[in-house]
């Protein structure tokens, strides 16, 4: 097998163990199922470690296919990395609100599934290679599906945070929000994936 063919299966397992945790609460007989047979903290440790384990296979096997040189499906104009840019911006403030019981997450209900949309399509605007056009579609379903299933399993009026937001858990949200996206562009990004945000 050559290195792309390897890497390929690398983030395509990485993919399927990873979203596939994370769709097992969409199923909640498989879940009920799980937490009785595991119990609720044995469950939340499996879980915790098969999404770390596919997490890191994601990143491995997409860095691995970057650099083997996939197909490219589309070109985007130079333009479009600011686009990209842009909308990363509240992507962070969104996963920061997930944790914190603030207006944001109260009119949101789930800030980290739109965050997930966002950073996807984000990044599907200004990569078309097929390594990531597969990755940030695989994302953005996910995203999609868990939306849907969260929908129809809670009842209506249900408030998605804490029954009084605080502002101060939004001044956080944001803050540290902005922080990690300073941080991503001027190096974290390039040292988790191995592509420059500032080219």
């Amino acid at each position: 097998m050559s290195v792309e063919s390897d890497a390929m299966w690398i983030m395509l397992v990485g993919l399927v163990v990873f979203l596939g945790a994370h769709l097992v609460p969409t199923a909640p007989r498989l879940r009920d199922a799980l937490l009785g047979w595991l119990g609720d903290g044995l469950y939340r440790i499996v879980f915790s470690l098969v999404a770390f384990v596919g997490l890191v296979l994601i990143i491995w096997g997409y860095g691995e296919w970057r650099s083997a040189g996939p197909a490219i499906l589309y070109v985007s104009p130079s333009w479009m990395r600011h686009i990209t840019m842009l909308l990363m911006l509240p992507v962070f403030v969104l996963i920061v609100a997930a944790y914190a019981p603030g207006t944001i997450r109260q009119r949101l209900k789930h800030p980290m599934i739109l965050a997930v949309k966002i950073w996807a399509f984000a990044h599907l605007l200004a990569n078309g290679d097929v390594a990531s056009v597969v990755l940030f579609v695989a994302f953005l379903a996910w995203a999609v599906i868990d939306r849907i299933s969260l929908k129809r399993r809670q009842p209506a009026g249900w408030p998605g945070g804490a029954s009084r937001a605080s502002v101060r858990a939004d001044m956080v949200a944001i803050v540290v929000g902005l922080l990690v996206y300073a941080l991503f562009v001027w190096k974290v990004h390039v040292w988790l994936i191995g592509v420059p945000v500032l080219a």
